[in-house]
């Protein structure tokens, strides 16, 4: 199984990607998951360096919105500093706000599923975007 963990300030956005594949049959198909913050017992004050921690360390995929690159602690940050070969890639929505459009929605799940197919070929990746 594939858990993502979706960041805490998408959630909502999350929720209409895991539609969309619900929508297309995918998870009829694929051992795919989707936890938030609260299933993971994790603080929304969490910084972005301990959120990657995270969800490396449980071997969850972070699902993600184009957060900055501002600050030691930054996700852009803490991928150049601590990712391995071995890391799991963040997934990050190109663009949130477009998740409304149920065209963008198909075509970021579609990118998903890819992904999760072929999953340890982007290992140490650091970030994918889709759609």
């Amino acid at each position: 199984m594939i858990t993502f963990l979706a960041d805490h300030n998408i959630e909502g956005h999350a929720a209409l990607l895991w539609s969309a594949l619900v929508t297309e049959g995918w998870l009829e198909l694929l051992p795919l998951h989707l936890i938030t913050f609260t299933d993971a017992n994790l603080p929304f004050t969490s910084t972005d360096r301990d959120v990657w921690r995270f969800a490396q360390a449980s071997q969850f995929v972070l699902l993600t919105g184009n957060r900055n690159m501002q600050g030691d602690d930054s996700l852009e940050e803490t991928i150049r500093e601590e990712n391995q070969p071995t890391s799991l890639p963040v997934v990050t929505i190109s663009n949130v706000y477009r998740m409304m459009e149920r065209t963008y929605r198909e075509q970021c799940a579609a990118r998903l599923v890819e992904i999760c197919l072929y999953l340890d070929d982007y290992r140490g990746a650091g970030r994918l975007f889709i759609p």
